[in-house]
């Protein structure tokens, strides 16, 4: 298991280098200036320009840059915002309390939810509720998350008891989050649920009579292993997710610091919240192949083996 950890946390590093590099690459080949305000100023020099690329770095070639970058942000140095002239780090700290106040039980909930339905509906297939928890899905598959949380505040704002900002923007967004969610989890709990249904274990156990909740635990132990491997993907989807939901809620998150940080350039801020956003996606990842393993002993054998 040590091993299996151990490769894992190597092929994570590689993606981290992977996706910060691509992202530095295209950042720095955009046609947008980070200065540009600055260079509309009367009042501010060429010469000044130039000093500030100077003391940010970005006088010099584009690798040495991000490897200047890529050493300080390894310590969790990420750099100072050109937007905000401060740390990012410190500014992602202020927002990154919300942003989990937001996705953490939207997470939660989404699971709570999609587990019970999901295998309720793999059960009973073709039945009325199997149909009626299937259409749940459909309809809320459908929606975008930053849509849904359009219309919900557009239902609310009629009803006269909602306000913009506070716990009931968090509600919102958390309602909409867990609802796209579930959707697609129950979608794939249900499949996983009727394959194992399907499968020659189940048949072996119920030719030996077994029922109650020792056959519906086997079932459920086994539907859960391809459920598993989603977490990581869970975890990114909600923080893609909960970023646009933030900006339509009016949620103080991530979601409105990094859209700024794009629409000025803003370098190190850019990079910092996709740096955080790519290690949580790591983590993620990581706990779901640990979570998985312990599930399955298949898994553990086989990367005890390797």
């Amino acid at each position: 298991m040590a091993k299996f950890i151990i490769v894992r946390l190597v092929q994570g590093f590689l993606t981290l280098l992977g996706v910060t590099f691509i992202s530095f690459l295209i950042i720095k080949l955009s046609p947008t200036d980070p200065f540009a305000q600055l260079k509309l100023n009367p009042q501010v020099s060429p010469q000044t320009i130039e000093l500030l690329k100077k003391q940010y770095g970005l006088d010099q070639p584009l690798l040495v840059q991000y490897l200047k970058w890529l050493k300080s942000a390894l310590v969790f140095d990420l750099g100072i915002s050109l937007q905000y002239n401060a740390p990012v780090l410190a500014l992602i700290k202020e927002r990154i309390g919300n942003t989990l106040l937001l996705t953490v039980p939207s997470a939660l909930l989404s699971w709570l939810l999609a587990v019970p339905l999901g295998f309720w509906s793999g059960i009973k297939e073709g039945s009325l509720t199997d149909k009626a928890i299937r259409l749940f899905s459909y309809v809320f598959m459908s929606f975008p998350s930053f849509f849904l949380a359009f219309l919900l505040l557009l239902f609310l704002s009629k009803s006269g008891f909602f306000q913009l900002g506070g716990w009931q923007s968090l509600a919102v967004g958390i309602v909409t989050l867990t609802l796209i969610s579930s959707a697609g989890l129950i979608r794939l709990m249900r499949s996983s649920v009727i394959e194992v249904l399907n499968s020659p274990m189940v048949q072996l156990l119920r030719s030996k009579g077994l029922k109650g909740w020792a056959f519906t635990r086997h079932i459920l132990k086994n539907a859960m292993n391809p459920f598993t491997t989603l977490i990581g993907y869970e975890i990114a989807g909600l923080l893609s997710g909960a970023a646009l939901v933030e900006i339509i809620v009016g949620w103080p998150g991530l979601g409105s610091l990094i859209l700024d940080a794009v629409l000025s350039t803003d370098l190190f801020l850019v990079m910092g919240g996709l740096y955080i956003g790519t290690i949580m996606l790591l983590i993620g990842n990581l706990l779901a192949d640990l979570l998985l393993a312990y599930i399955d002993p298949r898994v553990r054998e086989k990367e005890i083996i390797k």
